[in-house]
């Protein structure tokens, strides 16, 4: 690691010297977590636990004329998964984003590398950014924008285990292709986006042949802003094959917000996710997957649906309220969750009650200075039968997470011609 940061530091001072623009910047992003019922529900047999994770991250973005570079390696690591007197890290150095983007002209630029894929409201599409080490692709991109008001990005990733003299099945928990289609057209005080991906799957076959298999997620994206009022609408559909199993699902989502006063913000919203009922014989999958989303900041703080779990399950029902004051530095957000599924659950030949239970998020954010922010959050579940019959655990004992978290995220060098 040390050597990789050296080699960077004196690219960088090289670079300088015909370089248009430099910027180089650091993020250190500790954060603690006391995680009782986080994800899930335990059991009377379980404790709770807790942790410190870390980000660090460097960031490097270099300005050529047309060109543009951007490096951001990272480490990622918990408070003590390494020995004080270890000479090396768990994990090590990875690279989160690094990628090439040349500007033809005004409209045409194509960007190749490790790169962040961020649509709309990042529901199907996001950088992930609460998780520690984000997500991003390795893929391929050209942005067209004529104008202001229109954007067409077309993307295309191809993925393989290693480099082979031959074909080797794609064992990475991943897609093996992914093709991309968004189109975004702006009006004056709101913007409609169509999305359409197709995402191929490789696995092998009980011949041992290697055979892909497609899904295909599209739909369009709504969202208004004026002084007052603050609005989204999108609808997706699902079909194609996974898992050997013909794919149809859907999902619909809305939401709007009322800026009372300089102050305050009122806002209701709600989402369904197409499940599939514990008693589908049809043979269909139709149960919806939100992707590559940044799934955390939807359906309640405490990830019990779509962060790594709830696929191809009976889907969701979430219907929410929030209530947000911000003053100079201070924001203060309560966002409550009440969840059913989409479709039946069965507890034996029982048939459950729909109502999952409740989410009560609360997250404070203050500004401490230009280049650190605090966060501080807590979260309770209110779970029913329904919820420990899809999670296990016990329903009827105390589920809670409570985080803290510090971002320093400081400008540490920038030149500019």
């Amino acid at each position: 690691m040390k050597n990789i940061i050296c080699t960077m530091f004196f690219g960088m001072l090289t670079y300088t010297f015909f370089a248009q623009e430099l910027e180089v910047g650091i993020e250190f992003r500790p954060r603690y977590e006391f995680r009782n019922g986080f994800g899930t529900l335990l059991d009377d047999t379980q404790d709770p636990t807790s942790f410190v994770s870390q980000r660090s991250r460097l960031n490097l973005n270099f300005n050529y004329e047309n060109l543009t570079i951007v490096l951001r390696p990272q480490d990622i690591r918990v408070w003590g998964d390494v020995a004080t007197n270890q000479s090396n890290a768990h994990d090590g150095l990875a690279l989160f984003e690094g990628y090439a983007q040349y500007r033809l002209d005004n409209i045409w630029k194509f960007k190749v590398g490790r790169q962040t894929l961020s649509y709309d409201n990042q529901r199907i599409l996001g950088e992930v950014n609460w998780a520690q080490q984000g997500r991003s692709h390795d893929a391929f991109l050209v942005s067209v924008t004529p104008n202001k008001k229109h954007r067409l990005d077309v993307g295309a990733s191809v993925s393989s285990n290693a480099e082979t003299v031959e074909r080797t099945a794609y064992s990475v928990n991943n897609y093996k292709n992914m093709q991309l289609l968004w189109y975004q057209y702006g009006f004056k005080t709101s913007t409609l986006s169509v999305l359409f991906l197709n995402t191929g799957y490789e696995f092998e076959t009980t011949n041992q042949d290697l055979k892909t298999q497609y899904a295909q997620t599209f739909g369009m994206f709504y969202s208004l802003k004026t002084n007052k009022w603050i609005g989204e609408f999108s609808v997706y559909g699902q079909t194609g094959t996974r898992n050997d199993t013909t794919v149809s699902a859907w999902y619909g989502g809305a939401s709007l917000g009322y800026l009372a006063t300089e102050h305050w913000l009122f806002g209701i919203g709600g989402e369904y996710l197409s499940g599939t009922a514990m008693d589908d014989t049809s043979g269909t999958n139709k149960s919806f997957t939100p992707l590559f989303g940044t799934n955390h900041k939807f359906n309640g703080l405490m990830d019990y649906f779509y962060v790594g779990n709830h696929a191809n399950s009976v889907g969701l029902i979430d219907a929410y309220a929030q209530l947000k004051y911000s003053k100079n530095k201070l924001t203060l957000t309560l966002l409550p969750h009440v969840f059913s599924s989409a479709e039946s659950v069965l507890s034996g030949s029982n048939t459950m009650d729909s109502y999952l239970g409740t989410v009560i998020d609360v997250v404070v954010t203050y500004k401490l200075h230009k280049f650190i922010t605090a966060n501080l959050g807590y979260s309770q579940i209110f779970a029913t039968d329904t919820m420990e019959v899809l999670k296990g655990g016990n329903a009827n004992r105390t589920h809670n997470w409570a985080w803290a978290m510090v971002t320093v995220r400081p400008e540490i060098f920038s030149f500019k011609k």
